[in-house]
């Protein structure tokens, strides 16, 4: 919950300009004169060893001083006033900030889980009052009342918000007490208009509900003699039904439904398919010809009309307004991947390359291509042929699971075996599993960890009348491990300001090092000895997919930061070259196929902005952090890592495993893969 608190903070904050009328014309109020003046009057108070301390400190106060705040004079006042040069009265500052913030946090942790009881468990009739309450923030107006009230300014004097790269300068040589100042300092970083914020919030809103209505009505799809291929129910949302069921037709007759898909994705990308047949059963489309009908004869449309880049661009209209208030990370791309992700944009676009260059990429192709018993074509890039299919019956498992855990209660019960099982200490176990509740889900599950010491993480799956099934066990082991990384990172983090993890992606590699483990904890034997290496080969090509969709993300966002007046027509000329750009390079090699635009139809590129690079990336710390525990007792291992808090990435990586985030671990898997592979 942090890692989702501290990004709302981020953006709904405000920075050092004082607007005025409906121009908002930027007008810097702190003078430069006025800080110097202030600056100098404390490092002659209290010495050059507090220098860069008072000078951060007093730009960061002046960065977000407004008129509202006070007069020019009741800066500096305010300045003198509160600079801490003392360590040890800082250190109780700290120490009684990080309890405060602990306290908000938990309680407003547990306000919204509260609320949104109703929505996310059974058990309880839901009305129409618990959505209106589940949408409810606790935290909407924080950031705007700890600058009313001055807490924040106390915050950003005496505790230096460092960039990125600062931190990976300075980090390495920092105790750990250093870090948690950091991360203190880390909590106000700008200081947004609450009109900017919500149009920030509208057009995300708008976006979503663009994607959430895109549906095609597939068993209206036709060819050239009218054939049709799918259930006339069936209704796919694009991009992420599309896909699959497009992953699902890699069977003896399914080619035709793949290409059929395929021609539907394009139009998409190119904003060439009918206006008419978006979320509309009432007309038969081919896709090939670009042809509508209704009753067998043709009938005249319109296309979309650029409404997909139109919503990209506004979403980037909107981010952009925010920019004159981030002084540290003054673009969206910078806010994104320096200041949320902590990896810098062209590292990780280069970490990308390198892996979707590297020679194995066509030998996994060459496999795919043997094992379909034909060339490969574009959407070959979704072959989901790699996944370990259990080769026990799942309805046996079920049996087996529901004689185990008919209600949450047993399996609640069963959690410090479970851990005991995974090489846990039975005192260990229980300290961790007293700390954790077991909800039935009304949706597949999820975990939901405390924010404060004394609450419980909530481990939430799916349990029906009959019992857990499979699927609820396979769900309910992830999420377990969510809720350990939850816990540890708590209760054995010496500072609070250090408790989780460096981003999602780090908490996701453990959550699926505890799902592989699952048929393991039920004492069976998976005797299956391709398994390993097709999770291998199944994880290289997904990273390697989402690889390209990822680039096409960044370089769009840099695009739009160059063209800044383009249309959503240029929007789309541009995003089409890019994506067949990409493809060219990277893939018309491997596939045999040049020109394709298959990279630009992810619908996270519209309404959820620059996130897709954190699947890859959460991939490849997934795959080292597995190779890493081979070998060595799981518990203990895994302790010693996720007790190491919220340092940045690379740090992290390099304390848990001895290198930062590397491709080297799984195109080194794959590779063994391809060894032995039977």
């Amino acid at each position: 919950m942090i890692l989702i608190i501290l990004p709302m903070l981020f953006l709904s904050q405000c920075n050092n300009q004082q607007m005025k009328g409906k121009d908002q014309k930027k007008i810097t109020f702190i003078r430069q004169e006025t800080m110097d003046k202030v600056t100098k009057s404390l490092i002659d108070k209290y010495g050059k060893t507090n220098q860069f301390r008072i000078e951060r400190g007093v730009k960061q106060v002046a960065d977000f001083w407004t008129l509202k705040d006070g007069k020019p004079e009741e800066f500096e006042k305010f300045c003198q006033d509160n600079f801490i040069p003392d360590q040890k009265e800082l250190n109780k500052l700290f120490i009684r900030l990080s309890d405060n913030f602990e306290a908000i946090y938990g309680l407003f942790n547990k306000l919204t889980l509260k609320l949104k009881w109703p929505l996310d468990v059974e058990g309880t009739d839901l009305l129409p009052i618990d959505q209106i309450f589940g949408a409810y923030s606790p935290y909407a107006h924080l950031s705007e009342d700890f600058f009313s009230d001055k807490i924040a300014f106390h915050i950003v004097l005496n505790f230096p918000t460092y960039s990125l790269k600062e931190k990976e300068e300075m980090g390495p040589k920092w105790s750990r007490l250093e870090w948690a100042y950091a991360r203190m300092g880390d909590i106000f970083t700008s200081r947004v208009p609450a009109e900017e914020s919500q149009f920030v919030s509208d057009a995300l809103t708008k976006s979503e509900t663009y994607i959430a209505n895109y549906n095609i009505y597939m068993g209206n799809l036709v060819n050239d003699k009218m054939d049709t291929f799918f259930p006339k129910n069936m209704v796919l949302l694009s991009h992420w039904n599309l896909r699959d069921e497009l992953k699902a037709n890699y069977t003896k007759d399914g080619l035709s439904k793949q290409k059929l898909i395929y021609e539907v994705m394009k139009r998409i990308i190119m904003q060439e398919i009918p206006d008419s047949v978006i979320n509309s059963k009432h007309y038969q489309w081919n896709p090939y010809t670009n042809k509508m009908y209704k009753n067998g004869k043709e009938q005249q449309f319109k296309p979309e009309a650029d409404i997909r880049y139109l919503t990209l661009l506004n979403n980037f209209r909107a981010e952009k307004k925010i920019d004159k208030y981030s002084p540290t990370y003054p673009t969206y791309i910078q806010r994104k991947f320096d200041g949320e992700m902590e990896l810098s944009q062209p590292e990780v676009e280069k970490l990308f390359i390198d892996f979707i260059s590297s020679p194995t990429v066509k030998q996994v192709a060459q496999l795919i291509s043997k094992r379909l018993g034909r060339s490969l074509e574009p959407f070959d890039i979704w072959y989901d042929g790699f996944k370990a299919r259990s080769n026990i019956n799942q309805d046996d498992l079920t049996k087996k699971v529901r004689s185990l855990y008919p209600t949450k209660d047993a399996f609640e019960k069963d959690l410090p075996n479970i851990l005991i099982k995974l090489g846990f200490k039975p005192e260990k176990a229980l300290y961790i599993t007293t700390k954790v509740e077991v909800d039935a889900a009304r949706g597949s599950g999820h975990a939901w960890g405390s924010q404060m010491k004394g609450d419980q993480a909530h481990l939430r799956t799916r349990i029906l009348k009959e019992g857990m099934d499979y699927k609820g066990y396979n769900i309910a082991v992830h999420e377990f491990g969510h809720n350990v990384e939850q816990t540890l990172s708590l209760y054995d983090i010496d500072y609070y300001m250090l408790a989780g993890v460096p981003s999602t992606a780090f908490t996701e590699a453990l959550a699926f090092n505890f799902q592989k483990r699952d048929l393991e904890l039920l004492g069976i034997k998976n005797d299956d000895k391709n398994k390993e290496y097709l999770m291998a080969l199944d994880n290289f090509w997904s990273v390697y997919e989402i690889m390209g969709v990822s680039l096409v993300d960044m370089n769009v966002w840099k695009w739009m930061y160059a063209n800044q007046n383009a249309t959503p027509e240029q929007l789309k000329k541009a995003t089409v070259d890019i994506a067949v750009d990409i493809w060219n390079k990277y893939y018309a090699p491997v596939f045999g196929v040049k020109d394709q635009p298959i990279l630009a139809i992810y619908s996270h590129m519209i309404n959820d902005p620059l996130y897709l690079s954190a699947y890859p990336i959460g991939h490849l710390i997934e795959m080292q952090l597995s190779r890493h525990f081979e070998g060595k007792n799981f518990a203990d291992e895994l302790q010693r890592i996720y007790t190491q808090g919220r340092l940045i990435p690379q740090l992290w990586m390099k304390k848990a495993v001895g290198s930062e985030i590397s491709i080297n671990a799984t195109i080194d898997l794959a590779k063994d893969a391809l060894k032995n592979i039977k």
